[in-house]
């Protein structure tokens, strides 16, 4: 094949000569490098398309951010499709906002931009003592986030043009202490009220049904009664641990590994030491520094001349309040767990030693070295086992970026099978069986990973029968997995569901018994409300009084210019209840610091309110077309049947 390639190198040119200008010709430069950005439109605003390949990148730099941020975050929430349309929408704020900072000329200055970049503490870490800023760590930071120090800042400028648009909004909001004061005292609003329910359970035993009405209800609720679309799977998994069992270490290099770093592994060597602190802060005046350090000296003279009584000078005249009281005694410690300074004193003294005097940031310290622990040398057979182990990660870490490499180009080259991976790296074909599209409530793993089980319900898996692309579900690990079997979503048959049927069809018919009753309870009360005979209970927003919260709903729903009032509460098939609202409870007036902290949320609530209205009034403005529908939202129930 190479060989017919190289003889006829100049026909094969002028052949893509010929196929390539003409292309060019009718689609465009530009219609190349839209296909090549990912051309598919999932929004427009202000005339201009947000593309689904800019959605993906900006949704992966989102969860990348978040992943930083909180490590043990669940994967699959971030992969979720309400992850993403959340991705969506801001990408579509930021659009809008950059529309109307462009369209009132809103632009940010040198000055503006470099001040806010000064008070960046990310970039402020990168400064030196002398101040200046160390241009290959802050290209180094700007590119862990994709960008150019110029793109970088670009984007920063763009950013604080964007908040030009809503600052105008939102500082000029406010509210009047009496208008908040009204509303929060509605909102605060305690009312008594008297409830009586009529539970749908209370009512099942006087439920009678016939086989007609059980199939009946199964024909006209087919939908509740549903086994979802699940698939049975094979599937390989690369991680480090699958690379460290596949990766073997001979005895010699154990052993040389062993003697390179015996010490190490055997763990630190630690000393205990005592001491006198002279305390002298580092930023303190020369003066008080030099007539510390002169009484340390002449502590360490007295030292010098009875050195077994270390312990009660420490008690006496250390400042050291943590070891004073212990004749100076800091216990054992190993490198690392002192400053240095103390630390360096202390390592290089022998058993019974006394240092010089010692300055650090805390004063001038006497340090007596009072015992050394050596660790235990274990034998190469002790540690055999460990040492394999930690040799073996070592490998695998260095082994896993080549490996996924391998195994991302094996599953897409040869997509008929997953054992040609298999075999060249030595990675077992695991199986599972009845997967469906959403993972199952309070399931983890690779498994129940969104992006996974997405791939593994698409065309290319289902249809073509293909192996779905190498998946990253976690760090370090990359999964594929192909269909073998796939079942439809199916109706179940009513010899099946035939008990879910009848527990439904009693549910239904127990709840319109109680709605029957309570119906005839509310035209009572109605007429008389004085029937009312349940406990009263003070029921508000925050206290709910155990009440659900359609019921509680109702209670302050009431209009209480027309105060006693009755009113019916449909709580579907849990049954029917009966509020009846008493009177007005009024709120108890706050003390002036509750009254201002509420006073301010409630500012804020309605400065996010008004924001909220003028970004609405801009997307008709720049005629915002989202082409995404919304996804529902996440559930974690199971279906009927299922």
């Amino acid at each position: 094949m190479f060989d017919l390639v190289r003889k006829h190198t100049k026909i094969l040119m002028f052949m893509l000569f010929l196929l390539i200008i003409p292309a060019f010709v009718l689609v465009g430069v530009d219609g190349y490098t839209r296909f090549n950005e990912g051309g598919e439109a999932v929004a427009r605003v202000a005339g201009k398309d947000i593309t689904k390949a800019e959605w993906d990148f900006a949704h992966k730099n989102d969860s990348d951010r978040i992943r930083a941020s909180a490590p043990t975050i669940d994967a699959k929430l971030l992969d979720s499709a309400q992850a993403r349309y959340a991705t969506l929408e801001r990408l579509v704020r930021e659009r809008v906002m950059l529309a109307a900072a462009d369209k009132d000329h809103l632009t940010t200055s040198d000055t503006r931009l470099a001040r806010d970049l000064q008070a960046n503490p990310s970039i402020a870490a990168l400064r030196g003592a002398d101040g200046r800023l160390d241009m290959e760590r802050y290209r180094q930071l700007v590119a862990s986030q994709g960008l150019t120090p110029e793109g970088f800042e670009a984007r920063v400028r763009r950013d604080l043009s964007v908040r030009q648009v809503e600052a105008g909004v939102v500082s000029s909001g406010f509210t009047p202490a009496p208008f908040a004061d009204v509303s929060l005292g509605a909102f605060f609003e305690k009312r008594e009220v008297q409830v009586t329910y009529f539970p749908a359970p209370d009512f099942a035993a006087k439920v009678t049904l016939t086989d007609a009405d059980i199939e009946a209800f199964y024909r006209a609720s087919q939908a509740r009664f549903q086994a979802p679309e699940t698939v049975n799977i094979e599937y390989l998994v690369l991680d480090l641990e699958s690379i460290k069992q596949s990766i073997s270490v001979n005895e010699s290099d154990l052993k040389t590994y062993y003697e390179q770093n015996a010490a190490r592994l055997a763990g630190p060597e630690e000393r205990r030491a005592s001491h006198i602190l002279i305390n002298a802060a580092k930023d303190a005046p020369a003066a008080d520094r030099a007539k510390a350090k002169l009484r340390a000296q002449e502590l360490l003279a007295e030292v010098r001349k009875a050195p077994d009584q270390f312990a009660e000078l420490a008690r006496k005249n250390s400042q050291d309040q943590g070891s004073a009281s212990a004749g100076g005694d800091l216990d054992f410690f190993a490198k690392g767990a002192m400053v240095k300074p103390f630390e360096d004193a202390a390592f290089v003294l022998k058993k019974g030693d006394v240092s010089e005097v010692v300055e650090s940031d805390f004063g001038y310290h006497i340090i007596r070295l009072t015992d050394i622990k050596t660790p235990k040398q274990r034998s190469f057979d002790e540690m055999r086992a460990s040492l394999e182990n930690e040799l073996k990660a070592q490998q695998a870490q260095r082994k896993y970026a080549e490996s996924a490499e391998a195994f991302t180009n094996a599953v897409y080259e040869q997509p008929d099978s997953l054992k040609p991976a298999s075999e060249r790296l030595k990675l077992q074909v695991k199986t599972a069986s009845g997967l469906t599209r959403a993972p199952a409530p309070g399931s983890s793993g690779i498994l129940a990973n969104a992006k996974f089980l997405a791939a593994l319900f698409g065309d290319d898996a289902i249809q073509r029968k293909r192996n779905t692309e190498a998946q990253e579900t976690a760090p370090n690990q990359l999964v594929t997995g192909r269909v073998v079997t796939h079942t439809p979503a199916r109706t179940l048959p009513l010899a099946e569901v035939r008990t879910a049927v009848r527990e439904g069809l009693t549910n239904v018919r127990a709840a319109e018994l109680a709605r029957k009753d309570g119906l005839a309870l509310l035209a009572a009360w109605k007429v008389a409300p004085t029937q009312a005979t349940a406990a009263p209970v003070v029921v508000s927003r925050g206290e709910l009084q155990n009440l659900p919260g359609k019921v509680v709903d109702a209670a302050l729903r009431a209009d209480p210019m027309a105060l006693p009032a009755v009113s019916g509460v449909d709580l579907a098939e849990l049954g029917y209840a009966v509020v009846k609202v008493n009177k007005v409870v009024g709120r108890a007036a706050p003390d002036d610091a509750a009254a201002g902290q509420a006073r301010g949320q409630y500012a804020q609530v309605w400065s996010a309110a008004e924001s909220g209205a003028y970004y609405s009034m801009l997307k008709d403005r720049f005629r915002v077309k989202i082409n995404v529908p919304r996804p529902a939202p996440a559930t974690g129930g199971k279906a009927a049947g299922s």
